[in-house]
């Protein structure tokens, strides 16, 4: 077998006609310089590649369903196994998605709650016993006497089909009606049902009305004695009211009279009708009308089932006296010491013996990506891209294939350095299962653990796309042309500072108790840079996204403010503005890009539009958007592509014949500045535009704060959709730069370094301390020991995540937290101080 991928002539974005070798069964790294070609490489290329390959092996009505991918541009690869992307992305925006659920913990659960749980009465509370048929009878003749009643075999419950044969089987048994989706059907009759709706089929067995008399007991007794052989143990009792009253020789509560149907997985399910709170319609909430493509507002709690999200009747079975509900509320780590004592019979040990062992698996798994802290009935759209692709990377362990090639896209983004040790031993657990794991990564240490590491460069966008040096960890180190064997040999370092910056006040976060937060009271020094630290879960995110800003921008922007998830907000009369700079992205279609958002091309059409040329026909700056009639091409509509639908094969984008990918009609085009026309402009890097446009202030602003984010490789024109999340945040953080500053801002920034080598980490602080000498304060989240280092103070959250954290264990200077601190982050501090 070829224990080599070879690849030959990569040409996707900026690789230069690239030839790599990568050795299979190994953890490969890919590092390099932010816009380097590393994803290029990794994603757009060799999983590109394999997932296509993959998809053209399947049938062509089942490639209609998938997702396809264009043939990237490479001349060959050999050697290539079926590929499995696991990247930073968002889960699911779903509502009624759940960790539970995304890990299908929830489905095993579900499914061992239907085999071994122990129902009990809602009434009552008492355990729910098999019924008699002579205690179904007592029931139903307490009925007064005159009522109508009919005896009912429903056979079947709320599934598809048409069920010819169920329907002339009892015909042939000498049944004449039946009550068919709640109308009375007679059997006689040619009955058509659809096959893909749910029905629900009772057979009529007997019509009766109710006496005091033994003979009507006898005959009411032989007929719940027939449907309940018909339904294999189930009856069903139709009153004058249309109501049907089910009985059941399995599931009733003897004080009571109140029995269940029978006990399945849907009956768990809050996405199905037969779980489902019918309240809230199992989303545990109510929710206010929402367009499509928009999140979903949580307004109350649902007042009947408290946000369990299921109906009572399942929320009263057991299992070591748990409810489902109560299950998923528990933590990862909860959870696995929950099955791992949970006590059963025999008989149920015996059932439930292959269920519990999918549980407690694929609860390892997720403690072993440092996500013990979550609870299973965590929304998933609530988790970070981090924590989305560790739960994808521990479905990929449970799964346990062999022979697959994984590519991640920095797994270790979110993570604690503790944490991340774990991640790294997951990653070669994937890796002895017999896999190529190939992972794009900054992380020093993970770096260090690769079989192979490949270091892109030399520079970025146009000067990337290189292979700088490859090999062993060792040997990058100690190759001449490597950045980052530099950096990793220690030859080059994140620059400490020399200063000390007094703060001119403090921002103080009062008893915040949101989530897992313990009542803390958090001060936050202002004019300087303040890193909030501490492992997974903390809270950290909780405290400064949730409760600080959230109260912050009320206080500030609002005149009824709402504080919320603390006491109170004190010093925030010393600000004037509060921004979040995050990671969502600046746009939603190709028609957005860093020049447009940044406001820049609003300089650039105006400078066209004042051209003498423009002047002369009458050009005004509209005339130079694409995206609205007159300057644009028609054929295309400003985009550049035309999209082709092939049905079962990929859509396939091709280059607009008119404008040749242009965007501009000829007229437009004919306008040139410097010898360059608008398209040209834009398809400019940010690096190049500064030296066009070197002598135009306004233009040149703007383009170096979005040199100065480490953005100098990312094109004028590049679509928002192409942009990473850390990439998005630059370019924000670089709008938020070029603007007129007060120096009484407070900058709120979720781990920046994402998707940053060491080099743009240094240009990223920079920049941060630019913000913070103008006289504003800035507050990040963050795990990097380059950033943790370089901050004026420090809040640092623990001691550990979920349930055990939400407390402030450390708060201080990066000094005072190296001499005496006692934490996770203390820790990893003074050994990267020693190191």
């Amino acid at each position: 077998m070829n224990h080599e991928i070879h690849i030959k002539g990569a040409r996707e974005h900026n690789l230069k006609n690239l030839d790599v070798i990568i050795p299979r069964d190994q953890l490969v790294v890919i590092t390099g310089l932010s816009g380097s070609g590393k994803s290029s490489l990794a994603f757009d290329t060799i999983y590109a590649e394999g997932q296509r390959r993959y998809v053209e092996s399947l049938s062509a009505y089942a490639r209609q369903f998938l997702e396809q991918m264009g043939k990237p541009d490479v001349d060959s690869i050999e050697g290539l196994s079926p590929a499995i992307s696991i990247e930073q992305k968002s889960t699911s925006h779903n509502p009624r998605s759940t960790v539970g659920t995304v890990t299908e913990i929830y489905d095993y659960l579900r499914l061992l709650f239907a085999r071994v749980g122990r129902p009990y009465c809602v009434n009552c509370g008492d355990p729910i016993t098999a019924q008699t048929v002579q205690q179904m009878v007592d029931t139903i003749q307490a009925l007064p006497v005159g009522a109508k009643c009919q005896v009912l075999a429903p056979i079947v419950r709320g599934r598809k089909g048409e069920y010819k044969k169920e329907l002339l089987a009892a015909r042939r048994a000498g049944f004449v009606r039946a009550r068919i989706d709640g109308k009375i059907l007679d059997l006689g009759e040619t009955i058509s049902l659809e096959k893909q709706r749910k029905h629900t089929i009772e057979i009529i067995v007997d019509r009766l009305v109710m006496k005091d008399e033994e003979s009507l007991r006898r005959r009411l007794a032989d007929s719940v004695e027939t449907a309940l052989k018909l339904t294999q143990g189930l009856v069903g009792i139709l009153t004058d009211d249309d109501a049907v009253t089910l009985y059941s020789e399995n599931l009733a509560c003897i004080n009571c009279g109140v029995s269940y149907p029978e006990i399945t997985p849907r009956v768990f399910s809050f996405n199905s009708p037969h779980g489902a709170c019918p309240a809230c319609d199992g989303i545990g909430f109510v929710v206010s009308g929402c367009p499509d493509g928009q999140s979903y507002e949580e307004d109350d709690v649902c007042p009947v089932c408290q946000g369990a999200r299921l109906k009572a009747e399942s929320l009263a079975v057991k299992v070591g006296a748990k409810s489902i509900a109560e299950l998923t509320k528990f933590s990862i780590r909860d959870a696995a010491g929950f099955f791992e004592l949970l006590e059963l019979t025999e008989r149920e040990r015996f059932i439930g013996q292959r269920i519990l062992k999918e549980i407690r698996e694929r609860l390892e798994f997720l403690l072993n990506v440092g996500l013990d802290y979550l609870t299973l009935d965590r929304a998933a759209a609530t988790l970070s891209g981090g924590e989305g692709q560790r739960i994808r990377l521990a479905t990929q362990i449970g799964s346990g294939l062999v022979g697959v090639l994984y590519i991640l896209d920095e797994p270790s983004i979110g993570l604690h350095q503790r944490d991340n040790r774990r991640l790294l031993q997951t990653l070669l657990r994937l890796r002895d299962m017999g896999n190529t794991v190939v992972v794009v990564e900054h992380d020093a240490e993970t770096m260090l653990a690769a079989d192979h590491l490949v270091d892109m460069g030399p520079g970025a966008g146009v000067h990337g796309g290189y292979i700088v040096a490859q090999g062993t960890p060792n040997e990058v180190m100690h190759h001449p042309d490597s950045l980052t064997g530099k950096y990793l040999q220690g030859a080059h370092a994140v620059s400490l500072p020399s200063r000390t910056r007094k703060p001119k006040g403090f921002l103080s976060i009062e008893k915040a108790h949101k989530h897992n937060l313990k009542r803390i009271t958090a001060n936050i020094p202002l004019g300087t840079l303040t890193c909030v630290t501490g492992v997974s879960g903390s809270g950290k995110s909780t405290l400064i996204l949730e409760v600080l800003f959230h109260s912050l921008s009320q206080l500030l922007y609002q005149k009824k403010p709402k504080i919320d998830g603390c006491k109170a907000i004190k010093g925030a009369e010393a600000l004037d503005k509060v921004i979040d700079i995050d990671q969502s992205p600046i746009g939603r279609t190709p028609r957005s890009n860093p020049a447009t958002y940044t406001g820049l091309f609003t300089f650039i059409r105006d400078l066209f539009a004042g051209l003498p040329e423009s002047r002369v026909r009458g050009y005004k700056a509209g005339r130079y958007s694409f995206n609205v009639k007159g300057g644009r091409c028609e054929a295309c509509q400003g985009d550049g592509l035309i999209k082709i639908e092939m049905h079962f094969l990929p859509d396939v984008y091709v280059t607009c014949e008119v404008c040749k990918g242009q965007r501009y009609n000829r007229e437009t085009l004919d306008v040139r500045h410097k010898g360059k026309n608008i398209a040209e402009v834009l398809d400019m890097t940010v690096a190049e535009a500064v030296e066009f446009f070197e002598h135009i202030p306004p233009i040149k602003t703007k383009l170096q704060t979005l040199a100065d984010v480490g953005l100098h490789y990312v094109k004028l024109g590049q679509s928002a959709t192409t942009l990473s999340g850390g990439e998005a945040q630059r370019v924000k953080l670089s709008r938020e730069l070029s603007k007129r500053a007060t120096g009484r801002t407070l900058y709120i920034l979720d781990e920046p370094t994402t998707g940053l080598h060491f080099a743009d980490v240094q240009r990223l602080l920079d920049v941060l301390n630019r913000l913070v000498e103008g006289g504003n304060t800035v507050l990040v989240i963050e795990h990097n020991l380059d950033v943790i280092r370089n901050a004026d103070w420090i809040l640092d959250l623990g001691p550990d995540g979920g349930d055990r954290g939400g407390e402030l264990v450390e708060m201080g200077s990066p000094v005072d937290l190296i001499r005496t601190g006692t934490s996770w982050t203390a820790q990893v501090l003074r050994e990267s101080v020693e190191a």
